[in-house]
């Protein structure tokens, strides 16, 4: 299984990625505006328009103040729950790695939303034809034996590709090197289940905005029980109604007949 190392510590926040991911993509330019805070940042968040983003965060670094990047995208779970509570299967893992999407299939229910541990997947707002949309790793880059467009473009070498086991052990690998210089966890390594975007960091991930409170079991052993009864219920529901339907017109029939024949009758 492929999967993506990102060792924030390499990176410059020049944003090849980010621009990569939207030439690759064609995905449009946002209109954006300062909002304070990390105003280097550019836009404030992912959206149905980037579905890559490096943020800029001030931290301290040993004794002093400096700038700590992080880059915001899908995860792509081992287990993910986006395809464990999608009813249609418009969320669906590939066995090469990326988790990607099929907007034909997909209904609107914005379960995936709800689902996602990491709240990487937006809902485009502003389309006539709304539909979700995230990172998907580059799945036809990666299918033909490429690596994705954001990996392909970092000039310093903070983004890897490769299989999954050799990029965990490549992590922990500069750990023990540099102890000093990285916390010492992969995040993604063991975070619900495991991820195929692995990360390495120097201050605590917290401060780069990812979650630290997520537990190491897959979420999919709560979506999944929740899901599975889903197309029962629809197909109950659909018996119910069409059952009522069907006694509703019968009865309105037998009315329309009556009130036909006293009519007969007064002429």
């Amino acid at each position: 299984m492929k999967a993506m190392l990102i060792d924030t510590t390499r990176c410059v926040g020049c944003r090849g990625c980010q621009v990569a991911c939207k030439q690759w993509n064609g995905l449009p330019a946002e209109e954006t505006v300062f909002f304070g805070g990390p105003g280097y940042q550019n836009p404030r968040d992912l959206s149905g328009k980037t579905w890559t983003l490096i943020t800029y965060n001030e931290a301290q670094v040993g004794d002093h103040y400096d700038w700590v990047y992080g880059k915001l995208q899908c995860m792509h779970c081992q287990e993910p729950a986006c395809a464990a509570s999608c009813p249609t299967s418009a969320m669906e893992k590939l066995p090469e790695g990326p988790v990607v999407y099929h907007p034909n299939q997909c209904l609107g229910c914005r379960y995936c939303m709800l689902a996602c541990p990491f709240q990487v997947i937006r809902f485009d707002w502003f389309s006539a034809n709304p539909y979700v949309s995230k990172c998907t790793m580059c799945a036809d880059r990666v299918l033909s034996g490429q690596e994705p467009a954001c990996v392909k473009a970092c000039p310093t070498d903070a983004l890897v590709f490769g299989d999954r086991e050799v990029l965990i052990a490549e992590a922990h690998h500069r750990i023990e090197d540099n102890p000093r210089k990285y916390v010492h966890h992969v995040f993604g390594e063991h975070e619900v289940g495991g991820t195929c975007v692995l990360h390495l960091s120097t201050v605590p991930f917290e401060l780069l905005g990812y979650r630290s409170d997520l537990p190491e079991k897959s979420l999919r052993r709560w979506t999944e029980p929740a899901m599975k009864p889903i197309p029962y219920i629809v197909v109950a529901l659909s018996l119910a109604l069409g059952g009522v339907a069907w006694i509703v017109n019968r009865r309105d029939k037998r009315l329309v007949e009556k009130w036909t024949k006293q009519v007969k009758e007064m002429q």
